[in-house]
């Protein structure tokens, strides 16, 4: 989740800064921008995701890597997903194993500071990387996912609005109830 607290660094002051910093930043073409923590909701979805899909990649070469880990998205940008999923070994920019290069599987849970660059330039961002064969937005006021897979002919983006859908991870070869990841969430039927 991105608050709009900014600092202008080179991507080496920017990596340097970082790794002795408290605070998580994300980093956008010089520009650092200051992580807001995720409230319950978010938190909450984020754990059933991490459940539902860690339970199914128990026999697998896939697995899960949580919003603590950066993700080198570009020469200058650097960003914190919600989850990664990564098949086989992963990469790393550098020796530190703090900016992960080839995930397969980008999850960013919505807050409202967050939909327009999770939608907007972070999901271009994604599409750019060739690891990345699938993004999933999942919205935390509404049930609403997006799952953007690549194809031969570029992006496609599929939504799902019922608790009683389920979206499959070709990527990682598993299965996501809506009602799994929504499991334990109450919504108020004011919110949009």
């Amino acid at each position: 989740m991105a608050v709009d607290t900014r600092v202008r660094l080179t991507v080496e002051e920017y990596l340097a800064w970082e790794e002795n910093n408290f605070e998580k930043h994300e980093y956008i073409d010089g520009e650092a921008r200051c992580m807001a923590g995720a409230k319950g909701r978010h938190n909450r979805i984020m754990m059933n995701l991490a459940v539902t899909i860690g339970r199914q990649l128990d026999d697998s070469d896939c697995f899960l890597l949580s919003s603590e880990m950066r993700v080198k998205a570009g020469e200058t940008r650097y960003v914190y997903p919600d989850l990664t999923a990564v098949c086989g070994e992963e990469e790393y920019a550098r020796e530190n194993e703090m900016e992960l290069l080839n995930p397969v599987l980008v999850i960013e849970v919505t807050s409202p500071s967050s939909l327009p660059i999770d939608r907007g330039e972070k999901q271009d961002y994604y599409f750019e990387m060739p690891s990345v064969e699938a993004y999933l937005i999942i919205d935390q006021h509404r049930v609403c996912a997006e799952l953007c897979i690549r194809g031969h002919a570029g992006w496609k983006t599929t939504t799902f609005t019922s608790l009683g859908d389920t979206i499959t991870l070709e990527a990682i070869n598993c299965e996501l109830p809506l009602a799994q990841v929504y499991r334990g969430i109450v919504f108020d039927r004011t919110e949009d």
